[in-house]
């Protein structure tokens, strides 16, 4: 039988080398062991993630006190490491000794006769020296390594907003995000979705701010609850229900969400709508729309069609609308948390994105009815996928203007990470004129 550490190695292994997102590839390894305990598998959790979002900070660490950089090191061998000074330094359940033995046990079983050896001198070196992170005196780059956090994506978040706004969003990228859903009220009565999920044992948490809006705990596997299964809620941010709101769809509209996949804001449309007139969904993606399809089966919600479409190009086969989402792809920097690994892909990646962003927002445009309502958003905290795309639009599109949104002061926001606890996330409100 694999123990934890043997598990999270190769999940960690694989999951760099398949670059699939965290949550799913932990899900599915999780699965492959139904003999785990639950605390092993809390514990492959905790090491899996924080391994993930420390990397940066672990790699430094292991080039500070080794010849050769972490990133000429054997996959198995560079896991290994970052796992072992991933626990010395962020797990304090695990004593320093375990650390280090339970490392170099994981190296004894590579080909590698001077691996385990090397793990044990490297791993007992780092605590000799007091554990300390390697400092360069530089501003920019120290912040990088102690927050695990590629220095052009610090140099961003603080010429966004500042210093100390760019502090609190490094520190609230770490740790598991909560779990928060809303719940399918247009179906069901609140007191039968939390007297359902209370007899599964879930702890269920109001959110006073937000109606419908819960934060669940103690809930394990999600696909197992029977309330679930009876479409009682589903899984959705608090910041996503907060953007829905805010395109304040009504009962007989016809609302367009054109980068919808998986569908969860589509859903959270349908239910403000009680389940009446047309949400349309679609994404770029079949077996991404599939996702809708059955989404919406589960919920019970017959107002939500879906479909294919590229969102770049202008459908005439898609009607008019009163309202539409145009909540486009991004880097994603507001979900850090949820996959951490979105924070190490070069910078090179991202560059096409606001050019994107725009043509998807100028393509959306042209469905909405003169009157009608367009909410422009996006999980990410960079400005230039965010005010910046929208200011644009609105200099180049005359017959648009802002409207100021109904929870906060102007036509757009930024929801910090910080703030609520949730996804950091950016809202943009404009109505058609004529």
């Amino acid at each position: 039988m694999n123990t934890p550490r043997e598990i999270c190695l190769k999940l960690l292994v694989s999951t760099e080398r398949g670059q699939e997102y965290s949550n799913l590839a932990l899900d599915a390894a999780l699965k492959r062991y139904p003999e785990l305990k639950d605390i092993d598998r809390r514990f492959v959790s905790a090491l899996y993630y924080s391994v993930l979002e420390r990397r940066l900070t672990l790699d430094s660490v292991i080039d500070s006190l080794c010849d050769r950089p972490s990133d000429k090191l054997s996959p198995e061998l560079r896991q290994i490491l970052r796992m072992g000074v991933c626990q010395i330094l962020y797990m304090d359940s695990v004593p320093q000794s375990a650390a280090v033995n339970e490392s170099v046990k994981l190296a004894s079983s590579m080909k590698n006769k001077g691996a385990a050896g090397f793990v044990n001198a490297l791993l007992r070196s780092f605590i000799r020296g007091g554990c300390k992170l390697p400092k360069s005196g530089v501003k920019l780059k120290d912040l990088s390594v102690e927050y695990s956090c590629p220095e052009w994506i610090v140099s961003s978040f603080i010429r966004d907003y500042g210093d100390d706004a760019a502090l609190r969003i490094l520190q609230s990228s770490f740790g598991r995000a909560s779990m928060t859903a809303r719940l399918n009220t247009c179906k069901f009565s609140y007191d039968e979705i939390i007297e359902e999920l209370s007899e599964q044992n879930v702890t269920v948490k109001d959110i006073p701010f937000a109606d419908d809006c819960v934060e669940l705990s103690g809930c394990g596997s999600i696909e197992s609850l029977s309330a679930y299964r009876m479409g009682m809620f589903h899984i959705q941010d608090l910041s996503c229900q907060i953007c829905c709101r805010e395109l304040a769809p009504k009962e007989g509209e016809t609302v367009l969400d054109l980068c919808s996949a998986p569908g969860g804001k589509a859903f959270t449309i349908a239910e403000l709508m009680g389940d009446s007139g047309r949400v349309l969904a679609y994404d770029l993606h079949p077996n991404r729309v599939r996702l809708i399809v059955s989404g919406a089966v589960r919920l019970g919600l017959n107002c939500v069609a879906a479909g294919v479409n590229n969102a770049k190009i202008f459908n005439e086969n898609i009607p008019a609308a009163d309202r539409i989402l145009c909540d486009v792809p991004c880097s994603g920097l507001g979900v850090i948390r949820r996959k951490p690994e979105i924070k190490y892909r070069p910078e090179t990646e991202l560059s096409a994105l606001p050019n994107t962003q725009y043509d998807i927002l100028s393509t959306s445009s042209r469905y909405l009815k003169p009157g009608g309502t367009l909410v422009y958003s996006t999980c990410t905290l960079r400005r230039c996928e965010n005010e910046d795309i929208v200011e644009k639009f609105l200099a180049e599109h005359s017959d648009f203007s802002p409207v100021k949104l109904d929870s906060f002061t102007d036509y757009h926001t930024t929801i910090m990470p910080y703030k609520y606890g949730s996804d950091g996330f950016f809202i943009a409100k404009l109505q058609r004129k004529r």
